[in-house]
């Protein structure tokens, strides 16, 4: 039985992660100590006491729904996701769900983007539509190669399905594609191109105050919990000598975190047109084809 704290804490671990995602990316783009401590804190406090900034003729519903189902869309995703052990919701079909909420984000950033009536903030929705049809069916096929290694669509299961060796070690290439995949999700790096400068900042270009609050937060908890569905697809989950389950999983989740922040002041971006023909001529095909050595190998 899940103890009833598990929730609290959840939100908590995601709440510290995003955080600290934030102070890193900080620090890599030249902050200083204690700046890169402070600094996301004093800049959720500037924007709360900011204005809203209005467009012509806005449908306000739709873009409240669109920027507060970005992070809701991550923190459900992350419901599936053993802390060390148990998750809040041990679903059967955890994978399915798992990928269900991330396929959420495709309508939160749409209906941003629309629903301000502008013209950078839509193209930045197209961009990510563009972007999503590229990345998603890898995504998914990294997801099956997993749970058809452990035989089971529950993360918990999976996870401890490791024990004796993890997946990244014989499913590199589904491990590589997932974080392939987890970066365009979380719109981030070399894929940030919904939000890219060229087009003024795409989708948040007409955000401010507290919805520019919500869909940045939304974005870095969408990023944390990218990093942290790779510890019981890939490495083990909470497994590891002498540490107990939950802070191995802190601990290969934050080394996760780091290579995910990390990639975005190493890596140049992608265009979406180029994204989408590796996507369909390597991604696919190779996950394909791992996918089609875990099923003769477990059979």
């Amino acid at each position: 039985m899940t103890p009833p704290w598990t929730p609290f804490a959840l939100f908590g671990a995601l709440a510290v992660l995003a955080w600290g995602a934030a102070a890193l990316d900080a620090a890599l783009a030249g902050g200083r100590w204690p700046g890169i401590v402070t600094g996301p804190l004093r800049g959720a406090a500037r924007e709360l006491v900011r204005q809203r900034r209005r467009t012509v003729m806005p449908d306000v519903p739709l873009v409240r729904a669109g920027v507060c189902a970005l992070p809701a869309a991550a923190v459900l995703a992350a419901v599936v996701l053993p802390l060390g052990e148990r998750p809040v919701a041990d679903l059967s079909v955890g994978v399915v769900w798992f990928n269900a909420m991330e396929v959420c984000v495709w309508w939160a950033l749409w209906l941003t983007g629309w629903g301000v009536n502008s013209l950078h903030p839509l193209i930045g929705g197209y961009r990510f539509v563009a972007q999503g049809l590229a990345y998603e069916l890898p995504h998914m096929f990294a997801l099956i190669t997993a749970a058809l290694g452990a035989g089971s669509l529950r993360v918990s299961e999976i996870a401890a399905a490791q024990r004796g060796l993890w997946f990244a070690v014989w499913m590199p290439v589904a491990f590589a594609v997932y974080l392939v995949s987890a970066v365009a999700m979380a719109f981030w790096g070399p894929m940030d191109r919904p939000v890219g400068s060229d087009i003024a900042g795409g989708v948040r270009a007409e955000l401010s105050g507290p919805d520019r609050l919500v869909f940045e937060a939304g974005r870095y908890l969408l990023l944390a919990v990218a990093a942290a569905a790779a510890v019981p697809l890939f490495l083990g989950g909470g497994v590891g000598p002498a540490l107990p389950p939950w802070l191995w999983t802190a601990l290969k989740t934050v080394a996760v975190l780091a290579v995910l922040v990390w990639a975005r002041h190493r890596l140049p971006g992608v265009r979406m047109d180029r994204f989408t023909r590796v996507s369909w001529l390597v991604l696919i095909p190779v996950s394909l084809l791992q996918l089609l050595v875990v099923g003769v190998v477990v059979l």
